[in-house]
């Protein structure tokens, strides 16, 4: 309000505007200068690398994409996160998976919800190290109050006893609560036994994002192969 006063007083004056009508014009760009702002720091905080929206995301490129089409387009209007409906995409490297996660963590952003992008080997790593210096229960909350996280590549890497086991804090500490987590994995539920410790631990894990959750399974090559290699000459 105090960098556009002078003009707003300005067109005030020219335009033979009341005290009222200027301060409300006023109150108008602070409040919209607030909302950027939010949004701004939202995103920030959220680490997440890119704000991409639908239009980037080529549903003509698989029949699993088109299949999911008016699934995907639902998920855009948030009513999910306020049911604590989890999102679980499923499928081969390259096909998509984090970048539509992207998309949906920067419409969150958007819409001033807070927001945390991470793959499944940073954040576990962040919590083994966190029990070195016995901070485990405060970087847990790193995890555990964002209304929506989103962890990336889970299954490129098998996890051991310990890592399984602050996975499921996470999950089942986010489930109780009713907040939403994104999970992007190349691997089927049948067979998370063999990226989670054990097969007790996996169902445990499966049957809280299976409760309440939305899977995709995206199909088709890679993507980012297709782009890399020059169609071939006929």
């Amino acid at each position: 309000m105090a960098q556009h006063l002078e003009t707003m007083t300005a067109q005030a004056a020219n335009q033979n505007l009341s005290f009222a009508a200027a301060l409300e014009r006023l109150a108008d760009l602070e409040l919209e200068a607030r909302h950027r702002h939010s949004i701004e720091r939202r995103f920030k905080l959220s680490r997440l690398p890119a704000q991409p929206t639908l239009d980037q995301f080529h549903f003509a490129h698989h029949k699993s994409r088109q299949q999911a089409k008016n699934r995907i387009l639902r998920l855009l209007d948030l009513d999910f996160l306020k049911q604590g409906t989890s999102v679980v995409i499923v499928g081969n490297p390259g096909v998509g998976k984090t970048f539509l996660s992207y998309i949906l963590g920067w419409r969150a952003c958007q819409a001033n919800v807070r927001v945390l992008f991470t793959t499944a080997m940073e954040m576990l790593n962040q919590l083994l190290a966190s029990q070195v210096d016995h901070s485990l229960v405060r970087k847990l909350k790193t995890y555990t109050e964002p209304a929506f996280l989103l962890i990336d590549e889970l299954g490129y890497l098998a996890l051991d006893q310990e890592t399984s086991n602050l996975f499921y804090q996470v999950v089942s500490t986010r489930h109780a609560h009713k907040r939403s987590t994104l999970i992007t994995t190349n691997s089927a539920f049948s067979e998370w036994g063999n990226i989670l410790h054990n097969t007790t631990i996996a169902a445990a894990i499966a049957d809280r994002l299976v409760e309440n959750s939305e899977i995709f399974l995206l199909g088709g090559e890679s993507l980012r192969k297709a782009q890399k290699d020059p169609p071939s000459t006929p």
